[in-house]
């Protein structure tokens, strides 16, 4: 029965941001047919920062009124309008409307922010829900997390999205410029594959998986066998925890192995201590976890995502798209591995983090210098962006896995300000990164068939 219940936590850890992840992946089919065109990743970016009203709403909840909200309610509520979202976006996403004297795509737009809503909430809503179940299962959650960014690239890529195929456009040319023919004679043109199947098609898939969740959520709260792999039939804020030294001796406690991870229903009591969950860590080591926890997610869920594509398509169309699933398949690796190695040290966590962050400066460095990167002319060149992709995901993801299972261990609402502090990087990332590409430009677009640099 623990295998069911390591099925249905990771299924329900999927729901949680498969539907943007979703939008983001099939932007190259929906673009063409939209008014807003490639500004759509920018609204995009600013309808996600808004729904951010949320979690926020949620973080004060908890903050002003502890123990008022039950997380229950709130995930039925989102999950069933994620549900509904995406299925109505299967429908309207290419319906336009005039408004202001020019056209719009409102309904696309209304139901990503709905979408946004859901997915921003899952971070302080979710997390906290799994303080019901024994702490191995956090893990199997963040493995499904990462399959969120996973399930939808695979489908994108059956559906062949953004798949480029080089022809030489000498071969079109009707017309002859003699000696000056050598900016045409060879040059290649991108052609974009037809997609397998439609956007409505993705859409209802995605909306299949909001189903999915809804139902794996549903089983972890009713089904019997989970039920008995609740850590208790209630469960209690950190707030209202009282020691339990006495209470390992009493002769119906849980297990012996279990009690140190646990904490024990009682009835409330007031807060005795000042300190953060249960005081293990310092003020000083409580910032030090946050800011890497805020760092982390900056980095990978909003300003390298936002440069994928011009550190990777100088490089050529097989090394983006690579790139883009093979460090799709690095997050629930990691994820996967924590599970097995759960080391908590702060000093390896620190270590992690200044390693990740270093791949993700040669990633910078690389998108500024496109559409001329280094070794593009060189076989190791793609090889080597592809493999410090994989890296920086791989070893911040852990680092993420791993804040997770501390904070897990300091309470409910240890979680709750986790989730916060992974909304809060995030918009920092995709605020400070927005300007800099849609307003500024400072980054130059690769061409995936063209990129002349002197060798």
């Amino acid at each position: 029965m623990s295998l069911l219940t390591h099925v249905l936590a990771c299924l329900f850890g999927i729901g949680s941001w498969v539907a943007i992840n979703g939008m983001w992946v099939e932007l190259p089919l929906i673009v063409p047919s939209i008014p807003e065109g490639w500004f759509l990743p920018s609204y995009l970016t600013i309808i996600i920062q808004m729904a951010n009203i949320g979690p926020l709403f949620i973080t004060l909840m908890h903050r002003f009124r502890p123990g008022v909200l039950d997380e229950r309610p709130v995930i039925y509520t989102i999950v069933t309008v994620g549900v509904v979202a995406t299925f109505l976006m299967a429908f309207l996403w290419n319906l336009r409307l005039t408004i202001g004297g020019g056209e719009h795509s409102a309904a696309l737009l209304s139901l990503s922010f709905l979408l946004s809503v859901v997915d921003c909430t899952s971070s302080v809503t979710f997390l906290p829900f799994m303080m019901r179940l024994q702490p191995r299962y956090l893990t199997t959650y963040f493995i499904g997390e990462g399959l969120s960014g996973l399930v939808p690239a695979l489908v994108a890529l059956i559906q062949g999205v953004g798949v480029v195929h080089c022809k030489n456009a000498s071969v079109n040319a009707n017309f002859s410029m003699g000696n000056s023919s050598w900016g045409f004679d060879g040059e290649l043109q991108a052609h974009y594959q037809p997609a397998n199947f439609s956007a409505q098609g993705f859409f209802l898939f995605l909306s299949a998986m909001m189903m999915v969740c809804l139902g794996a959520f549903l089983l972890l709260n009713f089904h019997p066998a989970v039920a008995r792999e609740h850590k208790s039939k209630g469960y209690i804020d950190d707030s209202q925890r009282v020691e339990k030294i006495d209470m390992s001796q009493a002769p119906n406690n849980e297990t012996p192995e279990q009690r140190p991870m646990l904490d024990f229903p009682e009835s409330p009591v007031i807060k005795q201590h000042s300190s953060f969950g249960k005081g293990t860590y310092s003020r000083t080591e409580l910032a030090f976890i946050f800011v890497v926890l805020a760092w982390v997610n900056a980095l990978t869920n909003a300003v390298l995502p936002s440069v994928q594509a011009y550190s990777c398509l100088p490089y050529g169309n097989q090394a983006y798209h690579l790139a883009a699933t093979l460090s799709s398949v690095a997050n629930p690796v990691a994820c996967f591995i924590a599970m097995f190695v759960p080391i908590r040290s702060l000093v390896l966590m620190g270590v992690l983090t200044v390693t990740g962050t270093g791949f993700g400066a040669y990633i910078m460095a690389m998108a500024a210098l496109s559409p001329c990167p280094l070794l593009v002319n060189h076989d190791l060149g793609p090889a080597l962006i592809v493999i410090t992709w994989v890296i920086f995901v791989l070893t911040l993801s852990y680092v993420k896995v791993i804040i997770g299972v501390i904070l897990r261990d300091e309470g409910h609402s240890a979680l709750v300000w986790c989730g916060a502090v992974v909304q809060l990087g995030s918009m920092l990332g995709a605020l400070s990164m927005f300007p800099l590409v849609s307003v500024y430009r400072l980054f130059q677009s690769g061409d995936p068939c063209n990129t002349k640099c002197h060798k």
